[in-house]
């Protein structure tokens, strides 16, 4: 068993991304940033007003992804390509083009969202079957608070299944959950430390820089080019953290693929 090491893991990942950054800025910009300013646009998410009962909110969200589901989905897919394409730049040895990366991560796309489409049939439905039970005995926030906690656990052994069909070409989706279940074996708490804690370090970062833009914004703009710019600025914001993790996947594979079992990569 191949022991995580992420201190060697996060330098990798920040190589990976001063290596590549001119190329990974533009593969950020068009599959992050500019579906997140179209969806602002086409798509904005509606209204909420604190007065507003449960069910009026429930209607309103059934009325609006009724409406927009096509469109979320064509934006929810280039976020998807975008990753890939960033996987292949950071994971492929021939250091191909923006091009290149992009038409291989096109050809991995089925396979991928086939992968992720297995995995949420396999989770969702064990979700609710632990929601339910511990509903019996837990109130029902508690409950679904340990449910989550339980599946971060799966969650986590199918983590690399992105860099494992982008970086080393699998096209069995089964396969690709299969050998991301092999990679991260024994490491599930490690994976989930590592990146729950850039995960933390990214949202207080981002809550502070959001809370100045919005400060700035607020005196500065009125009305729509307010919220626009604002979903702009967060959209920047989200795709260097998105990057990020990417790079910290990347670079986790390369670690359980390359160190020798059963001892501390790096």
């Amino acid at each position: 068993m191949t022991i995580l090491d992420s201190s060697a893991a996060w330098a990798s990942a920040t190589r990976m991304v001063a290596a590549n950054r001119e190329l990974l800025v533009a593969i950020a910009g068009v599959f992050y940033v500019l579906p997140g300013l179209a969806g602002a646009v086409f798509v904005p998410s509606p209204n909420m007003t604190s007065g507003m009962t449960e069910a009026q909110m429930l209607q309103i969200m059934q009325e609006y992804y009724a409406n927009s589901l096509p469109a979320l989905l064509a934006l929810s897919l280039l976020p998807m390509v975008g990753m890939l394409t960033m996987l292949v730049v950071m994971l492929d040895a021939a250091r191909p083009t923006v091009a290149q990366a992009i038409r291989h991560s096109l050809r991995a796309l089925p396979s991928y969202f086939a992968s992720q489409l297995l995995i949420a049939l396999g989770i969702l439905p064990l979700s609710l079957v632990i929601t339910i039970i511990l509903a019996l005995f837990l109130p029902d926030r508690i409950a679904m608070s340990f449910a989550f906690g339980i599946l971060l656990y799966p969650i986590m052994r199918t983590m690399l299944v992105g860099p494992v069909v982008a970086g080393r070409g699998e096209r069995n989706p089964v396969a690709a959950i299969r050998e991301s279940i092999r990679l991260t074996r024994g490491n599930a708490g490690r994976l989930l430390l590592f990146l729950g804690l850039a995960g933390f370090v990214f949202l207080v970062a981002y809550g502070l820089a959001m809370m100045f833009v919005g400060v700035v914004l607020v005196l500065m703009f009125k009305g729509e080019a307010q919220r626009l710019i604002g979903e702009g600025v967060a959209g920047v914001l989200l795709a260097v953290g998105y990057t990020y993790l990417v790079a910290m996947l990347a670079a986790v594979t390369n670690q359980l693929v390359a160190a020798p079992a059963g001892t501390a990569s790096g």
